[in-house]
């Protein structure tokens, strides 16, 4: 832990170069905070600061910038932050505006984020973690080829093609469909599998090609993320005359983005702030990511974030992912029918 003189110096290099981007000089510091210090013992912290690894400076009269273990003290001692009323009041009544489909909620949020954050959003369409069966309708097109039209938990609609052995009239299939609508509902593909109920030869087959789109379905990553605020990114000054830019492109345009910025362990609701080198992934280790969970956990989950350089408005990011999450929680819970966690 730092003395509190330290930890306000170091709390002003981080707040002051997260608005300027420009090392802080030690005369700078002294009026952020008033202190009624002389220069040379704000340098002697200074100087304490860049020993223990929290900033680092190009010699020893030079400004301070912060490293990502200054970051990361900063972001541990931030508390109680929440976004104004004034804004959580708009943000509802923008959500008010739009039509009630999922899909319009997800492309706001992303929107509202960069917009509030000045940094990349990243929203992603909830899922469960283990899809459920839900409805099944097979549709006899020819002979013994049939239509499987799946429909899961969340509205999410599956078809598929299937050749029986023998010719499959409409009505036995829709008697097939009906014996396990009953006895598969609500289940995922390993309960399902698990249940060992009789089934007829063409019941059996019917039953393993469900499981493999259902597993197929679990295996899958997010559908396409939505994404915003790239622009803000091209011109933060980290950013905006060298190459550091094209590894995060390539990953927008190879859909590997949210595998990469996803933290392991990202399976609950609450905040998660990754800064710099804390990635894993070296590709994306200039960067800091505010992440968070959102939705019903063994319903529909989906993940919301910002991707910025290191020097990012933490408090800011923080509280408005915080707040974003939770109204779109309560929007998941509204779709459905249950109360937010």
């Amino acid at each position: 832990m730092l003395s509190p003189r330290t930890e306000k110096v170091l709390k002003s290099i981080v707040g002051q170069y997260i608005v300027r981007a420009t090392p802080v000089p030690s005369q700078s510091i002294i009026s952020d905070y008033e202190l009624k210090v002389s220069p040379a013992t704000i340098r002697n912290e200074m100087a304490y600061l860049e020993q223990e690894g929290y900033i680092t400076r190009g010699h020893p009269s030079a400004g301070s910038i912060p490293s990502d273990k200054g970051y990361r003290y900063y972001v541990e001692s931030l508390s109680d932050i929440e976004l104004p009323s004034a804004e959580q009041r708009l943000i509802r009544h923008l959500f008010h505006q739009v039509e009630e489909e999922l899909e319009e909620w997800l492309r706001l949020t992303a929107k509202l984020l960069a917009q509030l954050v000045q940094n990349m959003a990243i929203v992603t369409t909830p899922k469960p973690a283990k899809c459920q069966f839900k409805h099944l309708e097979l549709i006899a097109l020819q002979d013994s080829l049939t239509l499987i039209v799946l429909i899961l938990h969340g509205a999410k609609v599956k078809q598929q093609l299937i050749t029986f052995d023998q010719v499959m009239p409409q009505p036995g299939l829709t008697v097939i469909a009906n014996k396990l609508n009953v006895a598969y509902s609500g289940l995922t593909s390993s309960q399902i599998l698990a249940k060992g109920i009789k089934l007829s030869p063409v019941e059996q087959q019917l039953t393993d090609c469900l499981l493999k789109m259902m597993q197929a379905e679990d295996e899958q990553e997010h559908e396409e993320p939505y994404l915003d605020g790239l622009h803000f990114m091209l011109n933060q000054p980290e950013f905006a005359h060298n190459q550091r830019m094209l590894p995060l492109m390539e990953l927008v345009d190879h859909r590997n983005l949210l595998r990469i910025i996803a933290p392991p362990g990202l399976t609950s609701h609450g905040v998660q702030v990754v800064i710099g080198k804390e990635n894993k992934a070296e590709v994306i280790q200039d960067y800091s990511v505010v992440i968070s969970r959102y939705g019903l956990a063994k319903e529909a989950a989906g993940t919301i974030g910002v991707i910025g350089p290191t020097r990012m408005p933490y408090a800011r990011a923080i509280s408005t992912v915080s707040y974003l999450s939770s109204v779109l929680s309560e929007l998941i819970a509204e779709l459905y029918g249950r109360e937010p966690a």
